[in-house]
């Protein structure tokens, strides 16, 4: 096992991890702001991937197949949460996780109905289609480094969005004191709206990322939603620092292990590990800490 082959795995663990805080931050500000559990954010990474695919297949110039499937995304997010979230909103987490569940299950059937049943493949950009040599025997896919520096962007405009602008502060405060800020004026209902549609452009965000990467068909989402669960819990409820920390820290685990874990315990054993280590990290941080490393306590 090489130094350049342990170098790259690190960098696809971040890259992974990065991906994953694209969707956990959309988790997380639903939860955090809207009180509100959404299984269905899977659901908007996999049309996030569905849109550049056939976005790119009408638009020759990636970029502006990008700012239209990320347009399309936005108002598909929109009108969702006005015809079925809002209602959600009222009602218990139980009610939230079954409409949104069944929400998930009337997606993977609708991209069939309208792409077929058969893979999609998206190529990247041409530009972007080689290699960079990173160190000595290591040349990594232009593709990937993008993706990492296209998070790290969307993760630095969200931190801003949140830190230093009024609608951050109004988030911030919603997240907190909701009546408060109803008293004073705020416009909830919009803010929701607001807060869902950035959740659901960055899950998509995230699926235009990994769509040249995987093969882009129905559920495609839904293993990323598990882990981004995950990453949830662990990192904490609520908490952008957590989901942070979580991804990335997960993202390297998931990597890794799937290097090791076979080479240690043998084929069968050591991809079972890999599979479950994920699972067995949130179940020890809940033993210890129930809200999560960096969450709240929800009342």
């Amino acid at each position: 096992m090489t130094t350049a082959l342990l170098l790259e795995q690190g960098f696809n663990g971040i890259q992974f991890g990065l991906i994953l805080f694209l969707m956990a931050v959309g988790v997380t500000l639903a939860f955090g702001v809207m009180n509100v559990v959404n299984l269905a954010h899977g659901s908007m990474l996999m049309l996030g991937a569905f849109l550049i695919a056939a976005a790119t297949a009408r638009i020759p110039s990636f970029f502006l197949a990008l700012v239209a499937a990320m347009v399309v995304l936005a108002a598909v997010a929109a009108a969702l949460e006005r015809l079925v979230m809002r209602p959600l909103y009222r009602m218990s987490h139980l009610d939230q996780v079954l409409a949104t569940f069944g929400l998930s299950i009337a997606f993977n059937e609708a991209v069939i109905m309208v792409w077929g049943r058969e893979p999609l493949y998206v190529s990247p950009p041409a530009w972007l289609s080689g290699s960079v040599a990173l160190a000595p025997g290591l040349d990594y896919p232009a593709w990937r480094l993008a993706v990492t520096a296209v998070a790290l962007a969307a993760g630095a405009a969200l931190w801003w969005v949140l830190a230093r602008t009024r609608l951050g502060m109004q988030i911030r405060a919603g997240a907190e004191k909701r009546d408060v800020i109803a008293g004073l004026g705020v416009n909830i209902q919009l803010l929701f709206s607001a807060v869902f549609v950035i959740s659901a452009m960055l899950a998509a965000l995230a699926g235009v990322m990994i769509g040249p990467l995987l093969s882009i068909e129905s559920g495609m989402g839904d293993p990323l939603l598990v882990l981004t669960l995950a990453v949830v819990v662990i990192g904490g409820l609520g908490s952008l620092r957590g989901a942070l920390v979580a991804s990335l820290f997960i993202g390297l685990l998931d990597t890794y292990g799937r290097m090791f874990w076979p080479k240690l315990l043998g084929e069968v054993a050591g991809n079972i590990l890999a599979n479950a280590a994920v699972y067995l990290l949130m179940a020890l941080v809940i033993g210890w800490r129930p809200t999560g490393l960096f969450g709240r306590h929800v009342h």
